[in-house]
């Protein structure tokens, strides 16, 4: 994560709160985007929320995989 967020000169804040929403979800993403500046919260809520999505289309996407390989 830190690699990409150095490749694309992504601000600290951005890998912190992504960070956050990988590991506590929704719940903790917004205090940490809170910490940088308060205005900051629904970024954590929407990035949260763009990890859950992301998440559960690579699992599919996993699934699907694991399904041919099983053949």
């Amino acid at each position: 994560m830190f690699t990409v967020a150095k490749v694309i000169k992504a601000p600290l804040f951005y890998m912190a709160v992504g960070s956050q929403a990988n590991v506590g979800g929704a719940a903790s993403a917004p205090v940490v985007a809170s910490a940088f500046h308060p205005s900051l919260a629904p970024v954590g809520v929407l990035l949260a929320v763009l990890g859950y999505v992301v998440g559960t289309y690579m699992a599919w996407f996993c699934g699907q995989l694991l399904q041919v390989i099983a053949l």
